[in-house]
């Protein structure tokens, strides 16, 4: 059973961002350390153990060359 608790609309845009980051070629760990988090950050918001906010949100779409509607 997952323990994600998110409505597919949810599961989707956390699904875009492990895309993202994939196609920006980047590696949890390089996205961690530009955001100055721990690894596990990543990993939780990928899995959907942690909710991302808006102005986290935006930071990634930074990171990953992405504009914000690509995630939605």
């Amino acid at each position: 059973m997952s323990k994600s608790i998110y409505s597919k609309d949810y599961k989707d845009v956390i699904k875009r961002l492990k895309t993202g980051r994939v196609e920006a070629g980047l590696a949890q760990q390089e996205v961690a350390d530009r955001l100055g988090k721990p690894q596990s950050y990543i990993s939780k918001i990928e899995s959907g153990e942690r909710r991302l906010d808006v102005a986290e949100f935006k930071k990634f779409a930074k990171i990953y060359n992405k504009p914000t509607s690509y995630f939605l």
